[in-house]
């Protein structure tokens, strides 16, 4: 390699190294939140930010130095430099406008496109909580206030949320937004893992299974994936009859 390409090419690492180093992300292993932030890192190749790997069981996500960032209490934390994300739509909107020149781009430039991906985008929130709650009714709901007919409407729901995401998937192309990977994705993938990862039978929504399969091996969300569920590769049974 010559000299001068050397130089350039460091140029061209040396400022996402020193932006990444100016990072700090507080997180959960599996947390659908932290994961969107984590894979907007990885997309934007800012690894090599400063990171804490915590437990919502220890109530780690309530200590001082997560309060300090976060009065919420809440995970994902994040900070670059003075400036403080805890929302993982505002922290990826804020990677991608800050960083646009770097890694991939997650934003189109076409307004058909860009329409497709913010509708994506903000439809993951109900997609999210539709997902939340079947999968935690047990977790947040007390044993003698749980009924039956809840939990049968809850998972009624999230079947007719997922066919609009079948439905979504056969008319955009390999992503979200169209045939290229985007921010909606980046949003929505974390959820369609969950699913899943609960047992969700991926012949009633081949959709969305395919969707999966697609993006499960990209580096971005390789490099990203819970580490508790690489420990524990089989996952829970919670959305088998859904």
């Amino acid at each position: 390699m010559c000299p001068t390409h050397q130089l350039s090419e460091n140029k061209s690492v040396r400022p996402s190294v020193m932006a990444a180093k100016s990072m700090t992300l507080f997180w959960c292993s599996g947390s659908v939140p932290c994961w969107r932030v984590m894979i907007a890192l990885e997309e934007k190749k800012l690894q090599g930010y400063k990171q804490k790997l915590l437990s919502f069981e220890k109530q780690e996500h309530k200590s001082p130095e997560v309060l300090a960032i976060n009065p919420r209490g809440q995970l994902p934390s994040f900070k670059h430099g003075d400036n403080i994300l805890n929302e993982s739509y505002a922290a990826c909107f804020y990677l991608e406008s800050q960083f646009k020149s770097q890694g991939t781009k997650l934003i189109p430039d076409g307004p058909a496109e860009q329409a497709l991906m913010y509708q994506r985008m903000f439809e993951g929130l109900a997609f999210y909580d539709k997902l939340g709650a079947v999968i935690y009714y047990e977790y947040y709901v007390p044993e003698g206030e749980r009924h039956a007919s809840t939990i049968k409407r809850n998972c009624q729901t999230l079947a007719a949320e997922l066919q609009l995401w079948e439905g979504y998937l056969d008319k955009a192309g390999s992503y979200l937004a169209g045939t290229s990977f985007t921010l909606a994705d980046v949003i929505v993938f974390p959820i369609v893992a969950n699913l899943f990862r609960f047992g969700l039978p991926a012949e009633r929504y081949p959709k969305v299974a395919a969707y999966y399969a697609l993006l499960k091996d990209r580096p971005s969300i390789k490099a990203s994936w819970p580490p508790h569920w690489l420990e524990q590769p089989k996952g829970e049974d919670t959305l088998k009859d859904v």
